[in-house]
C-alpha cells in the first residue's frame, strides 16, 4: 500500500536525520503537485529535557514527498510541552 510506505520512508529519514517520530498525524496527497504533505510529530532534545527533569517537547514538523515517495523537504511548524493541550483542536 503506498500511504504505508511513505510513513515507513518518513519515519526512517527522521529517525535518521532529526529524531525518532512520536507519530505521524495526517498524510495527505497534493492534487496541485504530484507528491504528498505529511504532518508528524517527534520528541525533541528527549535526553535534555529528562536529565533535568522537565516536561518532554514535542515538535510538529511538515514533510514534502514527491512521486517517488522521497522527502523533498521539511519545516517544524510547532513546538509544544508533550502535556499542553491545544485549545484550538478542542473547539
Amino acid at each position: 500500500m503506498e500511504i504505508k510506505e511513505i510513513m515507513r520512508n518518513v519515519t526512517d529519514f527522521f529517525k535518521e536525520h532529526i529524531a525518532p517520530p512520536h507519530k505521524i498525524t495526517s498524510v495527505e496527497a497534493m492534487e496541485e503537485k504530484e507528491g504528498w504533505k505529511v504532518t508528524i510529530e517527534v520528541i525533541e532534545e528527549k535526553e535534555y529535557m529528562k536529565k533535568y527533569a522537565k516536561d518532554e517537547m514535542i515538535g510538529t514538523y511538515e514533510v514534502l514527498i514527491n512521486q517517488d515517495k522521497e522527502v523533498t523537504s521539511f519545516k517544524r511548524l510547532d513546538v509544544r510541552f508533550r502535556s499542553a493541550v491545544d485549545m484550538e483542536s478542542r473547539r
